[in-house]
Parts: structure tokens; C-alpha cells; sequence
């Protein structure tokens, strides 16, 4: 099995002209429809929704908390901005339990990207824009390496190792300029998913007896507020 360092140095190896010509033949337009961020609905009438679900980086929290102050002039704690991502959580006797590994962006009641509004005409706006995380910016887009690192979701069509995941702006005309801004963000996304999970890999250590939730970053352990698990 390739070993994640091979995978990081193709990522790096990646062409942008080759994956902005690749999001040309695919074809995209941003329709702010607001579907990607928003909560996932049930697949039948009556079920419950599942929350927004975006990975976000150690360093993508603070940058994101910086822009929020910035924007709304108010103070943003680390969990106004991020979640502990909910794959191993569970809910204990004394509140949620577990260990997990990597952030989410934060939701509102709702399930939806706490930054997420709708103007009264129902289009959909994000209002930390210009700090918005690399998983944002590349959307509906992935790239697939082959390796271990596979993208999350099924894949509605693709050009090389391009995917392209469901959103109604696909099959619309894209100028060059943007299919290059965007195929740049999605390079930086791929080489960035695996420096964390190197470091994520080198930095783990499994805390079974810590209480209450563990999030594990490339950072290390922390508390479910971004603290360090030792840390005060």
C-alpha cells in the first residue's frame, strides 16, 4: 500500500492547468443554492436530518475565528466556530464520550454551517466569505489520488482524478480564470489533507481514560473548546 508521504509528494506533483482543464470539461457555476451548507436532509418523509459536516483544520478554526471577529466586530470563542467531528461520540451518563479525530465547522439549531444565511429572496450567502476553509472553496471538487486518501461522498462525474460530487451548478460554463483559481484551491486542499494526516498519524496517542471528548488534530489531543488535553 502506497505510504501517505508518496501520495503527499504526487500531490504536490499535481498540475493546475491539468485539473483546471478537468473542472473546464466538467463544467461549474456557484448558484448559491445553499445546499452544501446546509444540513443533509432525511431520504424519507419523517426521518431526522443530519447535521452540516465540513472538515476543518486546526489553523482553518483560528483563521475562521479571526474572520468572524472581523465580520460581525464580536468575540468568537473556538466553539462558535468548530465541533469535534461526531464519528466516534456517543452520548455517556455524564454528557458526549469519546475520542474523534479532526474539527467540523459549527452548526446552528438547524444542523446548518452556523455561517450560512439566506437574503429574503432565499439565495444563500456565506457571511466569512473570504476566510471560508479549503473544503468550501473547492466545492462541488475533490481529487483522487488512488492512494489511501480517498474523498468522502459518492462522485456524480469526472475527468482524470478531478470527482465532481452533486451540486445543481455542475455542467455550467466556468471561464479560465476561475477553473484555475479553483483548480489552485483544490491542489492546496490535497496537499494540505495529507500533511494533517501525516502529522495526525505521527502526533496520535489513543486516551481511553480521559473524560468526555477527545478530538485529535495534527496538533494533538485536545478538549472539545481546542484546548490541549493537558493544557488548562
Amino acid at each position: 500500500m502506497e505510504s501517505l508521504e508518496a501520495e503527499l509528494e504526487r500531490a504536490r506533483d499535481l498540475s493546475v492547468a491539468d485539473l483546471a482543464d478537468a473542472i473546464e470539461s466538467i463544467g461549474f457555476e456557484c448558484t448559491r443554492c445553499g445546499a452544501c451548507c446546509k444540513a443533509n436532509e432525511p431520504p424519507e418523509e419523517g426521518g431526522e436530518s443530519d447535521p452540516h459536516t465540513a472538515t476543518l483544520f486546526p489553523d482553518e478554526a483560528r483563521e475562521l475565528q479571526d474572520g468572524a471577529e472581523d465580520e460581525f466586530e464580536a468575540e468568537y470563542d473556538w466553539r462558535d466556530v468548530a465541533r469535534p467531528m461526531p464519528y466516534g461520540v456517543s452520548e455517556g451518563a455524564d454528557g458526549p464520550e469519546g475520542e474523534t479525530f479532526e474539527w467540523a465547522i459549527q452548526t446552528d439549531a438547524c444542523g446548518d454551517c452556523t455561517f450560512y444565511a439566506e437574503d429574503e429572496d432565499g439565495t444563500g450567502a456565506c457571511t466569512v466569505h473570504d476566510s471560508r476553509p479549503l473544503v468550501c472553496r473547492t466545492y462541488p471538487f475533490s481529487v483522487a489520488l488512488g492512494g489511501t486518501s480517498q474523498p468522502m461522498g459518492e462522485a456524480v462525474d469526472e475527468a482524470g482524478m478531478v470527482r465532481a460530487h452533486e451540486c445543481e451548478g455542475l455542467g455550467r460554463d466556468i471561464d479560465r480564470e476561475s477553473a484555475e483559481e479553483l483548480a489552485a484551491a483544490l491542489k492546496e486542499r490535497a496537499v494540505r489533507e495529507l500533511e494533517e494526516a501525516i502529522d495526525l498519524r505521527d502526533r496520535y496517542e489513543p486516551r481511553p481514560d480521559a473524560d468526555g471528548v477527545v478530538v485529535h488534530d495534527s496538533e494533538g489531543a485536545k478538549r472539545p473548546d481546542g484546548r490541549p488535553l493537558n493544557g488548562r
